[in-house]
């Protein structure tokens, strides 16, 4: 019996949408970067993305765990001398909380080009309003 590899003309792809309401970041970006590789189906190719679209909503009511929205930075450079930016949790969430989301998302993906195909799933809104309803999503609930 031979191994399955999917091909790029069997891959059949879903829509889901993820509530974030009251979720845990981390345990909400594992679960989002386990179906955006594909890891859910039994297809699953390890150099091929199999994975499904997913539309995170109210992402703005995500929670984290101990002191975190305190101590956790988020670091950006501009490049010139003294540019460094230096966020806390709580202010990233206040000001683009789609960003928190996607940030933790990405991080757990493949970083190359596969990584970087996998991103283009994901659809973060702060709010509980998307734009993806002629997609007719299914709710996914972990």
């Amino acid at each position: 019996m031979k191994t399955y590899m999917a091909t790029p003309s069997t891959i059949e792809r879903k829509w889901y949408v993820v509530d974030a309401n009251g979720k845990t970041l981390g345990r909400l970006a594992s679960e989002v970067a386990s179906v955006l590789r594909g890891k859910n189906k039994p297809t699953y190719t390890p150099f091929l993305d199999t994975g499904d679209y997913v539309i995170v909503v109210n992402a703005e009511k995500v929670k984290t765990t101990g002191k975190k929205l305190d101590q956790k930075t988020y670091f950006t450079h501009s490049k010139f001398v003294g540019g460094a930016k230096f966020t806390s949790l709580r202010e990233a969430i206040a000001t683009k909380p789609e960003k928190v989301i996607e940030h933790a998302v990405f991080g757990m993906l493949p970083h190359g080009s596969l990584g970087r195909q996998m991103q283009k799933k994901l659809f973060v809104y702060a709010g509980p309003d998307h734009k993806h309803q002629a997609q007719n999503p299914e709710t996914l609930t972990f």
